[in-house]
């Protein structure tokens, strides 16, 4: 049996020093080393063995973490792993606290298509492997296609359409080698809810920009735009998701969906929920009111939802644990899970076509405070996400 941990981890904006990122944004020496040390001091405390990173602007900022924290790492393993001189060197507990540094770890990183100069930068995303990859990794973000979105059911041909051509950020495909197995791995970050705003053509800002002349209707505008780009990006995943699943291969999905798990949007990447029977359903192409869909039917119908279906870590972690809540974002009151890692059928405990399970789930979360509060102090160079990670073994117990 393998044993192993992938996580995901937003890290909030990580660049070198005193190189403006956002218009006036830009950490100085202090304040890079501040937040270096904690993001090093985060992935120690995961030691996971797969990470999907979001909001990495330079692939050389985040090899700085990964240095930062083999130095941690092998400095803890010093100080409290025993050589095998001890009588107790074997002791299991050990092989739980020893660390194993990044050094032979491959890192794949996929900038932004959007990326621009100085405080017009956007972030992109990256995989660290402990396993390495089969193949190159593939960025998903300029689409060959434009995918156009026709609205016929209640307007015919004139019901208008909505058209994307590029995501807001990429998404990152890697198919990891894990014990006999080759798991595909994708990395995403959705786009925000914050609203998109259309700036008019020689205006300096989108006039929804100026909160002394507050526009709600233009705002709101904003939002629909965000909420549908956001949905067109979960379909554009869903699509690379399915070409995986009808191939045979398990696939495990990290990374900021901006979304809570029953979100339009993340059941767009997780698929369809079944309805738990279908022979009472009238057929699609009944001849009168009593044709339905038989017991047989029911059977094909729930086989084909469920083999393209993706499950969520968190959700069966809590049917297992009693835990009640687990958040990964917090902000004006509310606390919910945004970050999330979705795995498909080949990983749940009572398929008969399991190659593996998780055994635990963990969240670190203590760094997050919502900022609505005045007495909760907010730390702008922590993340403002919690990192969360899945603890899985590969093969069946009788193996």
């Amino acid at each position: 049996m393998t044993r192993f941990t992938i996580a995901s981890f937003n890290v909030k904006n990580l660049i070198e020093a005193e190189t403006e990122y956002y218009r006036f944004e830009e950490y100085t020496p202090e304040e890079y080393a501040w937040k270096r040390a904690w993001l090093s001091d985060q992935l120690l405390t995961m030691n996971a063995d797969i990470v999907c990173f979001q909001e990495i602007f330079t692939e050389e900022a985040l090899r700085d973490v990964v240095i930062e924290t083999d130095e941690l790492g092998l400095a803890a393993n010093a100080a409290n792993i025993p050589d095998r001189s001890k009588h107790y060197a074997r002791k299991a507990i050990f092989r739980k606290l020893a660390y194993e540094p990044y050094t032979e770890a491959a890192l794949a990183f996929a900038p932004n298509s959007f990326d621009g100069g100085p405080g017009q930068r956007r972030p992109g995303v990256a995989i660290l492997s402990r396993f390495g990859f089969a193949e190159p990794p593939e960025v998903l973000q300029d689409l060959e296609e434009p995918l156009d979105i026709p609205f016929r059911d209640l307007g015919g041909e004139d019901g208008g359409n909505y058209t994307i051509r590029r995501l807001s950020r990429p998404i990152l495909k890697a198919r990891i080698p894990v014990g006999d197995q080759i798991i595909t791995v994708f990395n995403c970050h959705l786009k925000s809810k914050l609203g998109e705003f259309a700036r008019p053509d020689g205006a300096a800002f989108p006039p929804e920009a100026d909160l002394v002349n507050y526009n709600p209707a233009g705002r709101a505008m904003g939002s629909l735009r965000s909420a549908l780009r956001r949905m067109a990006e979960a379909w554009v995943l869903r699509r690379a998701i399915l070409t995986e699943l009808e191939a045979g291969n398990p696939v495990m999905v990290l990374g900021d969906f901006n979304d809570s798990e029953h979100a339009v949007s993340s059941e767009i990447i997780s698929g369809e929920a079944p309805f738990k029977n279908y022979a009472w359903m009238r057929r699609h192409n009944a001849k009168d009111r009593r044709d339905r869909y038989s017991d047989e039917d029911d059977a094909i119908i729930q086989e084909k939802i469920a083999r393209v279906r993706l499950y969520a870590a968190e959700k069966l972690f809590v049917k297992k644990s009693l835990r009640d809540m687990v958040y990964t974002s917090a902000f004006g009151g509310v606390f919910e899970s945004i970050d999330q890692i979705l795995m498909s059928r080949h990983f749940l405990p009572d398929d008969d076509g399991r190659i593996g399970e998780m055994e635990y789930f963990s969240v670190l979360n203590d760094h997050l405070t919502d900022g609505s509060h005045p007495e909760a102090p907010y730390n702008k160079l922590a993340s403002d996400h919690g990192q969360i990670m899945a603890h899985m073994v590969l093969g069946k117990p009788d193996d």
